[in-house]
């Protein structure tokens, strides 16, 4: 385009707008995937070596289940499950204090071109797994279950 030129209407807007993603529902890709699982490696082994010189942190069994990062790879959520499930909140405040120290100490030599901030949430799958196993066992959802196969 030359000085002075002015672009048609139809393609200012193509200009204009942001770039959609290739397909946003296919869910995180292999690089993401990747990065999470060294991520969580990383994590879990400072937890286990006790690393972390916090109170709030000493003697707890801290597993970290899962790990997911942003698309752009500087961020990632770590998903945690305090073994006893005795104050979970306590520790996740006590691992966001502690999340420089954790970049910086398991983070920095993983070979990534930044180091990516730590997001503590914690797992709640298991819970939902309990719900779902008891509702199972229930008498009534077991015969709904029952005459439903009957049916067919």
């Amino acid at each position: 385009m030359n000085r002075g030129e002015t672009l048609a209407p139809e393609t200012a807007t193509a200009y204009l707008t942001p770039m959609k993603q290739k397909n946003p529902s296919r869910g995180p890709s292999q690089r993401q995937l990747r990065v999470g699982e060294v991520v969580r490696r990383a994590v879990t082994d400072m937890l286990m070596r006790g690393d972390l010189f916090d109170p709030d942190l000493e003697g707890r069994s801290i597993i970290v289940t899962e790990a997911q990062p942003s698309p752009d790879l500087r961020n990632v959520t770590l998903y945690i499950s305090v073994l006893g499930g005795k104050d979970e909140e306590r520790v996740v405040k006590a691992l966001e204090r502690n999340a420089n120290q954790i970049r910086r100490e398991a983070l920095a030599d993983l070979g990534l071109r930044s180091v990516p901030r730590l997001n503590f949430q914690i797992d709640r799958t298991f819970d939902r797994m309990d719900t779902t196993t008891r509702m199972f066992a229930d008498p009534h959802v077991r015969q709904d279950i029952a005459q439903g196969d009957e049916d067919d």
